[in-house]
């Protein structure tokens, strides 16, 4: 369940709870509209564009997920056919289901509502007159955009990307404070733990998971499935498999929270790291 912050009490009207992040765009279009979302693919064009939205009829809502183009500094990352690699991500809002559309430069700017003759401008609704199972939804549906689609979860991207320009964002995602669905992770864990084979090397601390291997101790983040090793917090790549091969490999599968599997995964297998055959990832032991 996602409980009203104080953060959301104090801003009222929006939920900056999963604003600055950046997201690749092709990735979150296609997640938006398995989940109900209707989105609208921002390209690099002189065009206007509404942000993401869900529309509510039962409850009489609309929530929008406010998001603009990200092509770096010179335009450069864009595809051949003009559509941004990835996003920027703002604020979440409510709004009656009949109120005017929202919306924004492809390129970025600021939201604007767009009235037809004769119609007022509509103020975004309170958040704390939202059913709290509304608000919930919205947010888990929005937290699993970023925890899927963010630059910050792909463990390849140390260097921060193209220019770097992601370091500190990606830094601050793969080992920074825990989202809300990264505590519950950690709460489902704390559960799951004593009834691992593993059980004896693992160890819940803070914003980690601590499994003891053989060569090395490592530190698995439970908000990225970044993962730091002994000595000195050396940074580990492992790229996780697909959701088949970690089948296939028998690996443990949680719908609704695919890194949950990935922790589980990487656990195991650095439980056992004497085990390891992949050259990658023993180049790195």
């Amino acid at each position: 369940m996602y409980l009203l912050t104080d953060a959301e009490r104090a801003t009222g009207t929006y939920s900056n709870r999963f604003a600055a992040h950046f997201l690749r765009q092709h990735q979150f279009h296609s997640l938006a509209g398995v989940r109900g979302w209707r989105n609208k693919l921002r390209l690099s064009v002189d065009d206007e564009a509404p942000p993401a939205v869900r529309e509510l009829p039962q409850w009489g809502l609309r929530a929008e997920y406010w998001i603009e183009g990200d092509g770096g500094e010179h335009y450069q990352d864009i595809t051949e056919s003009g559509s941004f690699l990835r996003l920027r991500t703002d604020q979440v809002r409510f709004y009656p289901i009949d109120a005017p559309e929202n919306s924004a430069h492809c390129c970025g700017g600021e939201y604007r509502m767009w009235l037809r003759d004769g119609q007022d401008p509509v103020e975004a609704l309170p958040l704390d007159s939202i059913p709290p199972l509304v608000l919930s939804e919205v947010l888990r549906d929005v937290d699993l955009f970023v925890g899927v689609a963010s630059v910050g979860n792909d463990p390849t991207w140390q260097d921060g990307g193209p220019d770097g320009r992601f370091q500190e964002y990606w830094t601050s995602y793969g080992f920074g404070e825990l989202g809300q669905s990264a505590q519950t992770r950690r709460i489902l864990l704390d559960r799951l733990i004593p009834r691992l084979a593993i059980a004896d090397r693992c160890t819940l601390e803070g914003r980690f998971l601590h499994v003891k291997g053989n060569r090395h101790t490592y530190k698995i983040h439970l908000g990225s499935g970044n993962i730091l090793r002994t000595p000195n917090d050396q940074y580990l790549c492992i790229v996780p498999k697909s959701n088949a091969a970690a089948q296939q490999a028998g690996y443990l599968p949680y719908e609704g929270d695919r890194m949950l599997a990935v922790i589980l995964s990487k656990a195991m297998m650095l439980a056992a790291d004497t085990k390891i055959t992949d050259p990658t990832i023993l180049s790195q032991l």
